[in-house]
């Protein structure tokens, strides 16, 4: 018994510290995507940040919300986390659609074609699909609204769903990283470093979404 919850508490201490990183590590890439871009320096400018700070920042911290050992309001009731949860993946749709509406435009006035490369294609399906998403978060805040499915398999639904578009949004931001203008920017050890930053959020989150619901659903009887 002893080792058990030794066991567990060595468990339960990775995963705070997990948490702790990717709370950490999804503020100083931010801060970094912000400081080489310099947002208000042109137009071009605002797109990286506003994409960084939506699915680098308000998506992990929304996913957090709900972590039981790293969560910044796990003292609040869950009512609350989950309208939490709901205002910042707002904040992150809209962060998302403005860079998104950004780059289209600055595209259209140089004149250049648009969603050419993978980063464009997986960028504008992540945006729609965090659309999507909280618009099918609707569904847990009112389950009334579809009377024949049950409130635990909507939110294991939604926990899949969420985790593919976190996941989308890495592989955007991973892909933006190798962009000319990246890579121009960042060389070096720091490039190394800003291209481990989505990866290793990227595994935190699905450490967590995958033993908070998915593995926990698989489980039971």
């Amino acid at each position: 018994m002893a080792v058990i919850e030794t066991e567990s508490d060595i468990y339960r201490w990775l995963r705070l510290a997990s948490g702790v990183t990717a709370h950490l590590v999804a503020l100083t890439f931010t801060i970094s995507v912000a400081v080489v871009a310099r947002p208000g320096s042109s137009l071009f400018s605002w797109h990286p940040f506003l994409m960084s700070l939506a699915f680098a920042f308000f998506m992990t911290e929304a996913v957090l919300v709900f972590s039981p050992e790293s969560s910044l309001v796990r003292s609040f009731c869950r009512n609350i986390r989950v309208r939490i949860h709901w205002a910042v993946q707002l904040l992150s749709l809209f962060c998302a659609l403005l860079g998104l509406a950004i780059i289209i435009y600055n595209k259209h006035i140089n004149s250049k074609p648009h969603f050419a490369t993978w980063h464009g294609l997986i960028g504008l399906i992540t945006v729609l699909f965090i659309g999507l998403q909280c618009l099918a978060g609707t569904t847990l805040l009112y389950p009334k609204l579809l009377k024949n499915w049950t409130l635990a398999k909507l939110k294991t639904y939604h926990a899949t769903s969420g985790l593919i578009v976190y996941l989308l949004g890495c592989c955007s931001l991973f892909l933006g990283m190798c962009s000319l203008w990246f890579t121009a920017s960042v060389t070096g050890v720091f490039w190394y470093l800003s291209i481990l930053c989505p990866v290793l959020t990227g595994l935190i989150i699905m450490n967590q979404v995958s033993n908070a619901y998915l593995y926990r659903k698989r489980s039971q009887p």
